[in-house]
């Protein structure tokens, strides 16, 4: 544990020009470069397309399908003063499901951009929803931890539910580092083609390379797919200030998981087949299952995993992981309950044991990032083995003008045997 609190993260830094960062996509999807890092360490350059042709055979792809709010909302008072309210977590209803068919009010815990001209009194917003016009009114609450506000949203037709009031009123919260405005393209281009579940602020982007077309290749090839959705929030551009990992507060985000992909995630693991996740946030959320599984046998039913646990003296998983995951599917049946809803804190940096993730499809990381300590540690799961082949791949990728984050290019990647 110690070792891990004690990685430091200037070790995980590159140079990365900013004519590397895109500011929008490529028009196909899965035209973008792919950059396949092998078992043997080797390393071949690819199309997305290629994709079906080097997955692992039979392989259970997961992918996440949530769906990014237009999370920034944008008020103006009579003064003039302009006051943007960004969501960042439901507070009442706490349920993502229910938040957006609230009618009449709810509450979100937010961030509020020029928080100082908004002294007093509501910001009132006036909206167009499908020909009926509705007024909006936000007021403040309280102060939250960090810089949050709790915020009391409030509109004046009973017939309209809040996720018709945030797709009219706000914007895509499109990452800072594009370094532009929200444009009406990235209503699309900023979404996965398969996205269904309203909640997050930012898009899990190893997604949106993939289209209906290329979906049909890969099940004409074998491989099956399974949704989970890991609604992913602000916390994921949330820099590491720290100067060893340690001192890092990772970011709590919600997941959900239905029984069909828990049932499906047994069989593979059972099979001896291969499991692939589609980017980090999948990646996150299926390593968190066992921790869900072995703290429900235990007859703990937080449903969180935090950021430590994996590395915790004492926390152990008793049983194997399909034990564990079998007592979620226990869980379940008990409750009634065909969908699986928790949280995640989890830290995957080197030093972790993975327990269900094979393969990883993934974008291209920021410096520094916590996303940079999960990709080392699944390539090389070796503890007596540097873990440096994250840094090769990245200087490969930056010789061979591929393109960085969000509408950046991606990656393949198997863990080096």
């Amino acid at each position: 544990m110690k070792n891990i609190r004690d990685i430091r993260i200037a070790d995980f830094d590159y140079p990365l020009p900013d004519e590397k960062i895109p500011r929008h996509p490529l028009a196909e999807r899965d035209s973008c470069k792919l950059l396949v890092s092998m078992p043997d360490g080797g390393i071949l350059h690819r199309t997305f397309s290629d994709l079906p042709g080097l997955l692992p055979e039979r392989t259970l792809m997961v992918c996440n399908e949530t769906r990014v709010i237009n999370a920034r909302i944008r008020f103006e008072k009579s003064t003039g003063s302009k006051i943007e309210v960004f969501l960042l977590e439901p507070l009442s209803p706490e349920d993502y499901v229910l938040m957006f068919q609230s009618t009449g009010s709810c509450r979100w815990g937010c961030l509020v951009g020029n928080l100082k001209r908004w002294k007093e009194g509501a910001l009132v917003k006036k909206l167009d929803i499908d020909g009926r016009i509705v007024e909006l009114r936000a007021t403040k609450v309280r102060p939250l931890d960090g810089n949050g506000q709790e915020i009391l949203f409030e509109w004046d037709d009973p017939e309209v539910t809040f996720a018709s009031v945030v797709d009219a009123a706000g914007y895509i919260p499109i990452p800072p580092y594009l370094k532009r405005d929200s444009e009406e393209s990235d209503s699309d281009d900023y979404q996965t083609v398969y996205a269904r579940v309203k909640g997050s602020v930012a898009a899990p982007t190893a997604g949106l390379h993939f289209t209906p077309q290329l979906f049909d290749r890969l099940r004409g090839a074998g491989v099956d797919v399974a949704p989970l959705a890991l609604h992913v929030g602000a916390g994921t551009f949330q820099p590491v200030k720290s100067e060893t990992i340690g001192g890092h507060p990772m970011h709590t985000e919600v997941f959900s998981i239905g029984r069909e992909s828990l049932e499906k995630i047994v069989s593979v693991i059972r099979e001896g087949r291969k499991i692939t996740a589609v980017g980090t946030t999948s990646v996150r959320t299926l390593e968190s299952l066992p921790y869900i599984g072995a703290q429900l046998k235990s007859g703990n039913v937080t449903l969180h995993v935090d950021q430590w646990s994996p590395y915790t003296e004492g926390v152990e998983l008793h049983g194997d992981v399909i034990e564990n995951l079998v007592s979620i599917l226990d869980y379940m049946k008990e409750k009634g309950a065909d969908t699986l809803t928790a949280s995640t804190s989890i830290m995957i940096a080197p030093g972790f044991k993975w327990r269900i993730v094979d393969v990883v499809v993934t974008n291209f990381h920021q410096p520094q990032s916590t996303l940079l300590l999960l990709v080392s540690s699944f390539l090389d799961r070796d503890p007596g083995r540097s873990p440096l082949q994250w840094r090769r791949i990245y200087d490969e990728a930056l010789g061979h003008a591929y393109r960085f984050l969000s509408y950046g290019d991606a990656c393949l990647l198997f863990p080096r045997s």
